[in-house]
């Protein structure tokens, strides 16, 4: 018999599927540490939301959090979006074989527009 988490363990890709996510993902990669409510801003979501989606990007791996004080600082851990861009790059050769079929395409058609 297994016992199921209290919380659900969010993978990478689930993390950053969210818009909210990436985008404190993105602040946090520019800005170094802050703080919830340094995060909440830009955003017309509560701070509890805030809160919320920092959970899941810290359950993924992608940010991490340390105690200041009364307040908690997080800051990207992107060593775990390797894992994204090793799976991406996969798909790196489909598009350069369609953009080399795509570039020799638009040359033999400059090519016919200048013998007529």
């Amino acid at each position: 018999m297994t016992m199921k988490s209290a919380h659900p363990t969010y993978d990478v890709y689930t993390a950053i599927a969210d818009p909210t996510r990436r985008a404190l993902l993105l602040r946090l990669s520019h800005e170094g540490e802050r703080n919830v409510s340094e995060l909440l801003e830009p955003f017309s979501i509560s701070q509890p939301a805030v809160s919320k989606h920092l959970r899941i990007l810290r359950e993924a791996g992608l940010v991490r959090s340390r105690k200041k004080g009364r307040v908690r600082l997080y800051a990207v851990e992107a060593r775990k979006l390797q894992e994204v861009h090793d799976w991406v790059s996969h798909f790196e050769k489909y598009w350069d074989d369609k953009l080399d079929a795509l570039g020799e395409y638009l040359d033999k058609q400059k090519n016919s527009k200048r013998k007529t």
